[in-house]
């Protein structure tokens, strides 16, 4: 994160999360600075890097995917990087994580049903570098995605 961040940018950055799509006059409004100067911060946040992007929020469910699980694995130490590029290209995960702990890596997929969630679960118990997989299919999501609070207290 940039080292010049102030209490502004951060009100910028917590209007953005809430609206992705707000205009700078939206921003300027609720960081209470001028219009202009929303539009410039905004620019440098983007420039520097702080704010990659703008995406929508999908409702996978609406495209077919109705099944989510959580998979842990051990992996070999040597097959780490195969292994998460593996998961990476699957177009199935939605997040693919190295932990710390019993586990290598954990990862987060989408899939349509259970027959191509098992086909996921079959691969991954083959998988030369995968030594233990534990799967666990969301039964309920809670909150998923939602931004974490950047803005100041007030």
């Amino acid at each position: 994160m940039s080292a010049d961040m102030d209490d502004t940018d951060r009100r910028i950055i917590g209007a953005l999360l809430q609206n992705g799509r707000a205009s700078a006059s939206e921003l300027a409004e609720h960081a209470e600075i001028a219009t202009a100067t929303a539009a410039k911060r905004l620019q440098r946040l983007e420039e520097e890097g702080v704010i990659g992007g703008y995406q929508p929020e999908v409702d996978y469910e609406s495209f077919g995917y109705e099944v989510t699980a959580v998979f842990r694995l051990d992996v070999d130490g040597t097959g780490l990087a195969t292994v998460v590029d593996d998961l990476r290209d699957t177009g199935h995960m939605v997040g693919v994580y190295e932990v710390t702990g019993e586990d290598d890596v954990v990862a987060v997929g989408k899939f349509e049903d259970t027959q191509t969630l098992n086909a996921q679960i079959k691969s991954l118990l083959t998988h030369p570098e995968v030594r233990s997989a534990r799967t666990s299919i969301v039964l309920d999501t809670v909150c998923e995605y939602d931004p974490l609070p950047v803005d100041v207290e007030e």
